[in-house]
């Protein structure tokens, strides 16, 4: 398993089915600003202190500091994946859903985080494919990743 970011890239979609139980890319580190947990929490509306108060997080919250939101840390799977994976024939992608999200540690607010991608199925379709891609949302220095993902797409060929 390399550290290294790297991403591959299918000149067919039906190339893909090679893949199957094997890591497809690796992204670049990410850094997690206070700004963006503000600019999310006010979004989403969840402006719960632990994610935007910075004062009140550093005296009262168990880690000491704002802490991002699991479902932002999960909405990062977009960036990774077009980070680590491209396609040459593909005319347009979308989102299927997801089997499995656990969020298995807090992302602190000025964390690193990077997505690890792994291809566990393949399953061609007319006019395209559908896929499932195994996430793993690592953080800089820490054991256990901030998110696990089991994130389902469907790929249309042009």
């Amino acid at each position: 398993m390399t550290d290294t970011p790297y991403k591959t890239t299918f000149d067919h979609l039906t190339d893909m089915q090679d893949y199957v139980g094997k890591e497809i890319g690796l992204s670049d580190w990410l850094t997690i600003d206070q700004e963006s947990v503000n600019s999310f929490a006010k979004l989403t509306k969840d402006e719960q202190w632990i994610h935007i108060d910075v004062e009140k997080s550093a005296k009262y919250s168990p880690y000491k500091t704002t802490i991002a939101h699991g479902f932002f840390v999960l909405s990062l799977a977009s960036h990774f994946s077009y980070e680590c994976i491209a396609f040459k024939d593909v005319g347009m992608g979308v989102n299927y859903g997801l089997d499995k999200v656990r969020f298995t540690n807090a992302t602190p607010v000025g964390a690193k985080i990077r997505g690890r991608i792994s291809l566990m199925e393949y399953e061609p379709k007319e006019g395209g494919a559908k896929y499932k891609l195994k996430l793993v949302m690592e953080l800089e220095g820490q054991e256990k990743p901030a998110c696990v993902a089991e994130w389902i797409g469907i790929a249309y060929v042009k």
